[in-house]
């Protein structure tokens, strides 16, 4: 325990400890990541740090690749002040008849009936709504911005500023990601197959 509460190797190292996940140190200059398996797919969580001049901004993620069947990008993320702006501007938000979801949540995709179905689930939503910060998209940057995916591969990730060292925030992220690839699989929007990557 450090002076400001558990470091992050605690953090991750209980992680896997009660999730069957896999700590990984990849060294100095790569950092560590923890790799959680479900079915097929290769959940990762890491945190990276980008540099902004003078100071410096630390993010946490979780990616998964996988393959999907059809075309369909989705981006779930908190309501807040910007978000309730684009509302008033036009943005499309996508509403899931789920009053209480659909006040705190922003939902935009370019298939409405998908998300829709996606959403469809009681228990993502309930699980969604105890996270105080949250964006989950699979809408790929450019290209020369990421990793190398292999050919028909896409990638979900979660991703919020800053760094997380609670335990269940990071099981609930965890089951939050697992029950989209359930869903989406589910739809048959995915395929059920894992996708080989290096992060």
């Amino acid at each position: 325990m450090g002076l400001f509460g558990p470091s992050k190797k605690e953090v991750w190292t209980q992680l896997c400890r009660e999730t069957q996940s896999k700590l990984v140190d990849k060294g100095f200059w790569k950092g560590s990541k923890v790799e959680h398996k479900h079915r097929a797919w290769l959940l990762v969580l890491d945190e990276y740090t980008v540099s902004t001049g003078k100071s410096s901004v630390t993010y946490t993620r979780i990616r998964v690749p996988y393959v999907p069947k059809q075309p369909f990008t989705f981006q779930i993320s908190r309501s807040g002040l910007f978000s309730g702006m684009a509302k008033l501007l036009g943005a499309q938000d996508i509403e899931t008849g789920d009053a209480v979801f659909d006040e705190a949540y922003v939902v935009k995709s370019d298939d409405d009936w998908q998300v829709r179905r996606l959403l469809d689930n009681e228990e993502l939503r309930a699980l969604l709504l105890l996270q105080k910060y949250f964006n989950l998209h699979n809408r790929q940057p450019m290209a020369i911005f990421r990793e190398s995916l292999p050919v028909g591969a896409e990638q979900m990730e979660f991703q919020i500023t800053g760094v997380i060292r609670k335990v269940e925030v990071l099981k609930d992220l965890f089951s939050i990601l697992c029950m989209v690839l359930d869903g989406l699989c589910a739809m048959d929007a995915i395929t059920n197959a894992g996708v080989d990557m290096d992060y």
